[in-house]
């Protein structure tokens, strides 16, 4: 079920920050850290399931499973990206009640034509305006409960410019987006524009290394945005920390020196391990 705490956040303009989590190991970190939002990364998701490029190739099924999962084993709220919403009309009704009873908060859908790239890397095209909106008014028909949100991203900025990008942001909100996600602008200014024009609350998608400017939260919330997302933070970090002590094994036959670790009991009680001892010490083995 849909958390009202998240509808209740952007409402009272309360700025909601979220980590980007990939995996059931970087949702429990992230799940204990106090955050109003988690983000389950559809790039994030992708390259640590399949090991490939966000560019189309998983479907609603591998999506919603691993989803499900992050829902179920943490306590924050969820904003899930539902890419496109795996094709026509119909698969975004199926998705939107799909996510939804998955345990989601907030599902994330664009406007890219398939199959869709990341929003950070070139050659992304988009369908008509009227196609979106389409989606958007069956994503809001689908929905069962008025805390399940819908964010609508526009990823017309990068070929057809800020104004069209503002125009369709507006026209998603008309349609019954909740939140309105412009991707990728490229200066501090236009941020600034976009939470001005855009007659709706604003998500800002802060990737490390890619267009859009890496503000701090402070200004985000200054800008009057309501909702920042850091979906790269996460893999980005395990794989810089997985190269290093992997790298320190193979170079010094050891895994004790310069990448820092959890303690072997840290991710046992990260994992849940106690509760399995505690049920062994009252059930026996």
């Amino acid at each position: 079920m849909a958390d009202p705490t998240l509808k209740a956040a952007v409402k009272a303009h309360d700025l909601i920050v979220a980590p980007g989590v990939f995996d059931l190991i970087s949702a429990l970190v992230a799940d204990r850290m106090g955050f109003k939002a988690l983000y389950v990364t559809g790039y994030g998701v992708v390259a640590s399931y399949l090991g490939l490029p966000d560019a189309g190739i998983a479907t609603y099924r591998d999506m919603v499973e691993r989803v499900g999962q992050i829902a179920r084993m943490t306590k924050t709220p969820i904003i899930a990206d539902a890419d496109t919403g795996y094709g026509g009309l119909l698969n975004v009704r199926h998705t939107v009640r799909g996510y939804e009873q998955a345990g989601v908060t907030a599902i994330q859908l664009e406007d890219q034509e398939f199959p869709k790239k990341c929003g950070h890397t070139p050659n992304r095209r988009v369908v008509p305006l009227e196609d979106m909106v389409q989606k958007i008014k069956v994503a809001n028909d689908s929905r069962t409960s008025a805390d399940f949100l819908i964010i609508a991203r526009t990823d017309s900025r990068t070929a057809l410019g800020l104004d069209e990008a503002l125009r369709r942001g507006n026209a998603y909100a008309r349609a019954g987006a909740d939140i309105v996600f412009v991707e990728a602008p490229e200066t501090e200014e236009e941020m600034v524009t976009i939470a001005r024009r855009i007659e709706a609350p604003v998500m800002a998608n802060l990737v490390n290394g890619g267009r859009t400017p890496m503000l701090p939260v402070e200004r985000l919330a200054e800008i009057g945005f309501a909702v920042a997302i850091f979906p790269a933070a996460g893999f980005l970090s395990a794989a810089a920390a997985l190269d290093g002590a992997y790298a320190e094994l193979r170079d010094h036959g050891a895994s004790t020196g310069g990448t820092p670790m959890y303690s072997f009991d840290q991710f046992n009680q990260l994992i849940g391990f106690p509760d399995v001892w505690e049920f062994e010490k009252r059930y026996g083995r």
